[in-house]
């Protein structure tokens, strides 16, 4: 993740990022983007994350996970998972999928830029 961050930080540093707590403070500490941290995800984070989504606040996802991996709050990941199908977000759950998507929001960024304005929204949750 901290890598994603690092290849796509000048974007990033024009969107509005939402993480869990342990996630966010790593992308804030070694990447120097401001990062707005919820609960970690065993303490509902991963929920308050799919609230955002459903209520239109979220562009796109990054949900980098170890699938061979049991995870205690795997019915929050999964509810998260829903809800980005449910709404039509763009979720990347491996790099190459992630890469494929900031790429199209960084795309974006550039077109809706003013022509005049030479600075370039996405948000990850972990």
């Amino acid at each position: 993740m901290i890598a994603l961050c690092r290849d796509y930080q000048e974007m990033l540093a024009q969107e509005e990022l939402v993480a869990t707590k342990g996630t966010g403070g790593l992308i804030e500490e070694l990447t120097g983007l401001h990062v707005t941290r919820v609960n970690s995800g065993e303490k509902g984070g991963d929920l308050q994350i799919g609230s955002m989504i459903a209520s239109d606040q979220i562009k796109a996802v990054v949900f980098l996970r170890d699938p061979l991996t049991a995870h205690p709050h795997e019915p929050d990941i999964n509810a998260v998972l829903k809800i980005c199908d449910i709404n039509d977000v763009p979720l990347a759950t491996n790099i190459s999928t992630a890469r494929l998507v900031l790429a199209h929001l960084k795309d974006l960024q550039n077109i809706e830029q003013p022509i005049c304005n030479a600075d370039s929204s996405t948000t990850t949750a972990d």
